[in-house]
Formats: structure tokens, C-alpha cells, sequence
């Protein structure tokens, strides 16, 4: 994934090698900026319709995502593929995505 290799770039450029576990608590902080994003522009749910996520967090999220799959050598293409089958699969059993666990 292009995307990938330009994070494992950025990380080598600026020396920022880091532990996955606390790469993947990144990850986790940056997905609650899109939460809160997503809380506050829309009173908390009761005016869907105002959603407003802004572009830097929805990058934010992607760059740490992307980080911990280089972290823990995972191809985040072939990640991705092995997800979509996993839907797919779904999609044709039960007619829906969910995994209804």
C-alpha cells in the first residue's frame, strides 16, 4: 500500500520508531477525535443531519492506523482484501455485514 509506505517513510525520516501497543493507544485516541467530532456537530446524536467530521482527524486516524499495521508487519492491502472476503462471505450467508455476535 503506498499509504503504508509513505508512514513507514515518515517514521524512519523522523526517527519515530515506536512500540505497537502504545502506537495502537494512539490509534484509539485518534478514532475518539472523530467520536467527538461526530458527538458535538450533531448535539449528540439528535441532528444527524449536521455531521461534521473534519479531514485531519479522519488522516489522523489513517496515519496511526497505518503505523501500527507497519509496526506489527502487516500489509495493510492484503489486511484489507482479507476483510472485504470476510464481508463478502457474510453478505452471501446472512444477507448482511455484521458478524450478529
Amino acid at each position: 500500500m503506498k499509504a503504508q509506505q509513505k508512514v513507514a517513510e515518515f517514521f524512519a525520516e523522523h526517527d519515530m520508531e515506536g512500540e505497537p501497543a502504545y502506537q495502537i493507544l494512539d490509534l484509539a485516541s485518534e478514532v475518539g477525535e472523530i467520536a467527538k467530532d461526530a458527538a458535538k456537530s450533531t448535539d449528540y446524536g439528535a441532528d444527524p443531519d449536521e455531521l461534521d467530521v473534519k479531514d485531519d482527524e479522519l488522516g489522523d486516524a489513517l496515519f496511526s492506523l497505518l503505523a501500527v499495521a507497519e509496526s506489527l508487519d502487516v500489509d495493510a492491502d492484503e489486511a484489507l482484501d482479507a476483510a472485504l472476503a470476510k464481508y463478502e462471505a457474510r453478505i452471501e450467508e446472512t444477507g448482511g455485514p455484521g458478524s450478529g455476535e
